[in-house]
C-alpha cells in the first residue's frame, strides 16, 4: 500500500491491512500488483449475468466428458476464474461447453478466427442442447449478438479514428461467462477492457500458456490463475491424445546461399536460411516417407508455402484465403480428398484436423515456442488405429534457422517430448543412429553433432535403421 504504483487505486483505509478497492480498480490493482510481485486472490465475488438454460446432451451413445475435463471444470468452477490448459486435441471446447453448462447464464467466447468461430458453433450444438437460433456469431461478415455469442479477436481488435468501435460488447451485456479461446494470445486492447470486467466469470482455454512478450502474468492477474493443466505426456500415456515423435531434419547449404547468408543484414539472414530451395526435395522425401497419410506442410512465408504448393501439386491455405475456401478444403483434407495440404499460420490454433498424422515445418515465427506446441498440436489427435503422429521440422544447419528451431522446441522439450535429429542427406539413402538431443548448450549449438545415443523406445520403431555411428553399440 505504500507503493506509488498503487496511489490511485486504493480507496479509504480501514485499518492495518485492510483498504477499500473501487470496483472499477479490481483488475487494474490486481495488475499493479503481480508487477510488485504481489499477486492477489480475487475473493470479490461476481454478478450473476442474466440466465439462459444450457445443458450437455444425454442422449445414449452421444459423448461423455473425460476424467481429466471433469477435473478441469470443477477446478475452474470453485476458483471462480481462471486458466484451463489442456494439450491441443484434448478437448479444450468440451470443457468450455461444460463450463456454460454449470453457468447456464448468457455466454460470450472470444476466438481466434471466423474458421473457429464456426467450429465452436458446430461443437456447441453437438455437444449442448443450444440451438442454431440462440447462438450467434461477431466477426467481419456477421454481426449477431445472442444468448450465446461467439466473437473473434480480430473484430473486436478493429481500430477506427483511434477507438475500437466494437470492445463495447464486452460489457454492453449482461454475460455471465466469458470464455477466451487461445488466451496465450490475447492481444493489448482486449487486455485493457478485461480489467473492466474482474465482476464476470472468466475461462481462459490454452495448450501454451507461454508468450513470447513475457505478459503470461496479465494473463494470470485479469483472466484468473491457473485452475487445472494437464500435462501433455500424461494424456499421452493414457491414450487420450496420439504418441508423437519429433525430428528435425539439418540441411547444410550450398556454396551460393552460404555467401548471401553471411553477406546479408541480421534482419534478412533467417528468411535466407529458412527458404532454402533445398527444403523442396526433404519435403518430397518425408512424404514419399510416409505416403497414404494425411500430412501438413507448414510455414512462415507466403512465397515460400505457394512455390511449395505448386512444387507438390498441392492446396495452400494462407491469410489471403477467403473464409469459405478455407473450410472447403479442411472438410476435403477431414474426409481423404486431399492428403497434403500446405498451410501458414493461419492454420496454428483452434483448427480440428483430426486425421492429420504428419507434419513438415518448414519456417516459422522465429523462435516462438508456443506456435511449435501448437503445430505439433495439428496431428496429436488420437488416431482410430493407434498410430504415431510425426512431426518434422526441416532447418538449415549453422544458421538462424537452426538456433530459432533450438528456442522454439523448449516448451516441448519441457513436455517430455524428444527431438531425434537426422541429416537431410540421409533421407534419399540409409538412414542415420538417430540421437536423443540433450538440452545442454553444446549440445544445441548450431553446427555442433550431439553424442548418438541409440534410441530404444519403441517410440522411434518407424525411423530405426542400420546403424551407421562409429559406436560400438548397435542401434536397436
Amino acid at each position: 500500500m505504500r507503493s506509488k504504483r498503487t496511489k490511485g487505486l486504493l480507496g479509504t483505509r480501514l485499518g492495518e491491512a485492510d483498504v477499500v478497492v473501487h470496483p472499477s480498480e479490481r483488475g487494474h490493482l490486481k495488475q499493479v500488483l503481480i508487477k510488485l510481485g504481489w499477486p492477489a486472490e480475487d475473493l470479490a465475488g461476481y454478478v450473476d449475468g442474466e440466465a439462459h438454460p444450457i445443458t450437455l446432451t444425454d442422449s445414449p451413445g452421444t459423448f461423455q466428458l473425460r476424467p481429466y475435463q471433469c477435473e478441469a471444470v470443477e477446478s475452474f468452477w470453485a476458483g471462480g476464474s481462471g486458466v484451463v490448459v489442456l494439450p491441443c486435441g484434448a478437448g479444450k471446447t468440451l470443457v468450455g461447453a461444460a463450463s456454460m453448462a454449470k453457468s447456464s447464464t448468457t455466454t460470450l467466447i472470444l476466438v481466434t478466427n471466423a474458421v473457429s468461430a464456426r467450429q465452436w458453433k458446430e461443437e456447441l450444438m453437438r455437444f449442448t442442447t443450444l440451438t442454431e437460433d440462440e447462438i450467434g456469431e461477431y466477426s467481419g461478415s456477421r454481426k449477431e449478438v445472442r444468448p450465446v455469442t461467439i466473437a473473434t479477436y480480430q473484430v473486436l481488435t478493429t481500430r477506427r479514428k483511434g477507438v475500437y468501435p466494437h470492445l463495447d460488447l464486452l460489457d454492453s451485456h449482461d454475460w455471465g461467462l466469458i470464455v477466451y479461446d487461445e488466451v496465450h494470445l490475447l492481444p493489448a486492447p482486449i487486455f485493457r477492457m478485461t480489467a473492466d470486467l474482474q465482476a464476470r466469470r472468466r475461462l481462459g482455454l490454452t495448450a501454451t500458456l507461454v508468450r513470447e512478450d513475457g505478459r503470461e502474468d496479465e494473463v494470470f492477474s485479469l483472466i484468473g490463475p491457473k485452475r487445472y493443466d494437464a500435462p501433455w505426456k500424461d494424456l499421452e500415456n493414457q491414450g487420450w491424445i496420439a504418441p508423437a515423435v519429433c525430428t528435425e531434419v539439418r540441411l547444410t547449404l550450398d556454396a551460393g546461399e552460404r555467401m548471401a547468408y553471411a553477406t546479408a543484414e541480421p534482419e534478412e539472414r533467417y528468411r535466407l536460411a529458412a527458404c532454402s530451395p533445398r527444403k523442396l526435395p526433404i519435403i518430397n522425401a518425408l512424404l514419399a516417407r510416409h505416403e497414404g497419410e494425411s500430412a501438413l506442410v507448414i510455414g512462415q512465408y507466403v512465397d515460400q508455402l505457394t512455390e511449395i504448393a505448386e512444387h507438390l501439386g498441392a492446396p495452400v491455405i494462407t491469410g489471403s484465403t477467403t473464409v469459405r475456401e478455407r473450410q472447403r478444403l479442411y472438410d476435403a483434407f477431414r474426409s481423404g480428398d486431399i492428403r497434403t495440404l500446405v498451410v501458414s499460420k493461419v492454420a496454428n490454433f483452434s483448427i480440428d484436423l483430426p486425421g492429420a498424422s504428419v507434419a513438415a515445418q518448414v519456417s516459422g515465427s522465429f523462435g516462438s515456442r508456443q506456435e511449435e506446441a501448437q503445430r505439433l498440436g495439428r496431428i496429436v489427435r488420437p488416431k482410430e488405429d493407434g498410430r504415431q503422429a510425426h512431426f518434422y521440422t526441416v532447418v538449415a544447419r549453422d544458421t538462424a534457422d537452426q538456433e530459432y528451431a533450438a528456442h522454439r522446441q523448449r516448451f516441448l522439450a519441457e513436455q517430455g517430448y524428444a527431438y531425434a535429429i537426422i541429416d537431410a542427406e540421409d533421407l534419399t539413402g540409409h538412414e542415420p543412429c538417430h540421437m536423443n538431443v540433450t538440452n545442454s548448450p553444446a549440445a544445441r549449438s548450431p553446427g555442433a553433432s550431439p553424442p548418438c545415443h541409440c534410441v530404444s523406445s519403441s517410440s522411434y520403431s518407424s525411423l530405426r535403421a542400420p546403424c551407421s555411428s562409429p559406436t560400438s553399440s548397435p542401434c536397436t
